[in-house]
């Protein structure tokens, strides 16, 4: 039997754009011999559609769109059956009211022949809001020369049964229990995995326990590109029925992968292409701009560069996502900018080849001094006026994204975000938050690895230049400042971030208690003030623009946090 595995990159709820991706695939591989094509888990909606499952229209447009799909496929191969995931309505009003379900086309028609039994709703997921759990696990019997298949058709979560990132499982049946004795020839999964780092070996870990438990080859087809905040990574995979690794499909990007069932068992082994740490990142979070850009109908982007690490960073992201003519930087000195910030913000630019322009700010903050002395009884002083400045900055990067049609990115990373050194409608203003689930030492560590020479073969696929220092070492030793103030450092007011995001990580990530922190060897002050500076700045997380999801919890969808609340060290 051979197979075509489709790892697609869906835009929610365009059917008709995501029904024709799907035939275009049949089409590329009409001639190949190929019995069977699987696309990713809810394939013709994309995924996560969330609210929009609440229209009813929705559905009536799928069965239109499942049933000219079936007859074009038809006509275009009568022996090609396909594998497409869909959200299906229950026959009931009972809420939830739909099912996430499996159809198979073929010869014209289109029939279910699978619903998801796991339904979760950690993190960024909200499954049981949308869907029901389905009862049985499904068993597909295939034809193929007079040999009937029997074929286990699961759906994502559904062989997740050992463990999640948490070490934890979701309550319910164990899906793959009913398959133990059912000797299937293979077992099948439609997914849509978000990525986190390292978490496509992961994947295939579970998978590879679910191949030797029920003893058959496992194909796993997983979806590409980025949907809001989440990035999908693809990697889709086969592994025999020991369980080892006999293909992989790239990671980030659109891919067919054939592959035949019959001679996977004589296929060599292969190890996971899966990239280095940094570069994995990396590509993520281009893929990630290129396609909020490319679906939300953007196509070009604004930045304010201000000579600091981390907008360098952003602009980097941005032009290999974007390139080099649809990125544009706008630098805005004022009188606490050093000069050598200026010029290693010019120097940047015109290292990226990026168009830019200065629009110095001294005079408009001027201008608010003089309107503001008469309303609040003198000139704006402290964190006032250092947050004028910002909000300064930030109309006018709007203003111009708003007359040029661009898409401002956000250039404030994790740690800023978590502890409130950031300011609304200022530097916070922006459509995307590119790196925001970045923490400071991690965004100092991904610059070191693009001003390496391993990133040589990286920056070669976005059109950046192989060698030579992107970002700049007179960027990268600098020590981080917002320069709001005459020799302002963030060591000021912060922990060294070599502390601070220790034990950030600890407070986010862990959901470590503070006194767990303490026994570590953390400083209490210092542990409780950055406890009690992550729980004030809640209600700038909440006006935060929507950031790309690279950890296993980042702020956004997945961090649901009370603004109002009484502080629990």
């Amino acid at each position: 039997m051979k197979l075509a595995l489709a790892q697609l990159n869906p835009v929610i709820g365009d059917l008709d754009g995501n029904s024709e991706k799907i035939f275009e695939v049949c089409e590329e591989i009409k001639d190949k011999d190929v019995d069977l094509v699987i696309t990713p888990e809810l394939s013709l909606i994309g995924y996560p559609p969330k609210d929009l499952l609440f229209n009813p229209r929705l559905f009536e447009e799928e069965k239109d769109v499942l049933n000219k799909l079936s007859k074009r496929l038809s006509d275009l191969s009568q022996n090609l059956s396909v594998l497409i995931g869909i959200a299906e309505p229950t026959p009931d009003i009972e809420i939830p009211k739909l099912y996430n379900s499996v159809v198979l086309l073929e010869k014209s028609t289109w029939r279910i022949v699978a619903r998801k039994q796991l339904l979760p709703t950690y993190d960024v997921f909200d499954e049981k809001r949308y869907f029901r759990s389905a009862e049985n696990t499904s068993i597909l019997s295939f034809n193929f020369q007079k040999k009937l298949w029997k074929i286990g058709i699961t759906i994502c979560e559904d062989i997740w049964v050992e463990q999640n990132l948490q070490n934890e499982k979701i309550l319910g049946k164990d899906p793959l229990k009913f398959l133990e004795n059912e000797k299937l020839d293979l077992l099948i999964n439609l997914s849509a995995s978000p990525f986190i780092e390292s978490k496509s070996l992961i994947r295939q870990r579970i998978a590879a326990k679910a191949a030797m438990r029920l003893s058959c080859p496992v194909i796993y087809v997983n979806q590409v590109g980025g949907n809001d905040e989440l990035i999908f990574d693809g990697s889709s995979f086969a592994l025999n029925k020991e369980g080892e690794l006999k293909q992989e499909l790239p990671s980030f990007k659109e891919s067919v992968g054939l592959c035949d069932i019959s001679s996977l068992k004589q296929q060599p082994s292969i190890l996971s292409k899966y990239p280095t740490s940094q570069e994995v990142i990396f590509r993520a979070l281009v893929l990630g701009v290129k396609d909020y850009a490319r679906k939300c109908n953007f196509h070009s982007a604004v930045i304010g560069l201000s000579g600091g690490i981390d907008s360098a960073l952003v602009a980097t992201i941005a032009v290999a996502a974007l390139g080099i003519s649809k990125v544009h930087a706008i630098l805005m000195p004022s009188p606490w900018s050093s000069a050598g910030s200026v010029k290693d913000a010019t120097t940047l630019a015109n290292r990226l080849g990026i168009n830019h322009q200065k629009i110095p700010i001294s005079n408009v903050m001027n201008s608010f001094n003089d309107v503001l002395s008469n309303s609040i009884w003198g000139i704006p002083t402290g964190i006032t006026a250092e947050n004028l400045q910002s909000r300064i900055r930030g109309t006018i990067l709007m203003a111009i994204a708003n007359q040029k049609k661009h898409l401002l990115l956000s250039t404030g990373n994790k740690s800023e975000l978590a502890v409130g050194y950031c300011t609304l409608y200022g530097d916070m203003n922006g459509g995307l938050s590119v790196i925001g689930d970045l923490y400071k030492t991690s965004v100092f560590d991904l610059c070191d690895w693009i001003d390496s020479e391993s990133s040589s073969s990286c920056r070669n696929d976005f059109s950046l230049p192989e060698k030579g220092e992107l970002i700049s070492s007179e960027i990268r030793d600098k020590p981080p400042s917002a320069e709001l103030r005459p020799e302002q450092l963030d060591s000021d007011s912060l922990p060294e971030y070599s502390i601070l995001d220790q034990i950030l990580k600890g407070l986010i990530e862990q959901h470590l208690p503070t006194e767990v922190l303490i026994e570590k060897g953390f400083d209490k002050k210092i542990v409780h003030k950055v406890a009690n500076l992550l729980k004030n700045a809640e209600f700038k997380r909440y006006q935060a623009p929507p950031l790309l999801k690279i950890s296993n919890q980042a702020f956004g969808s997945g961090w649901k946090k009370p603004i109002a609340s009484g502080q629990i060290l």
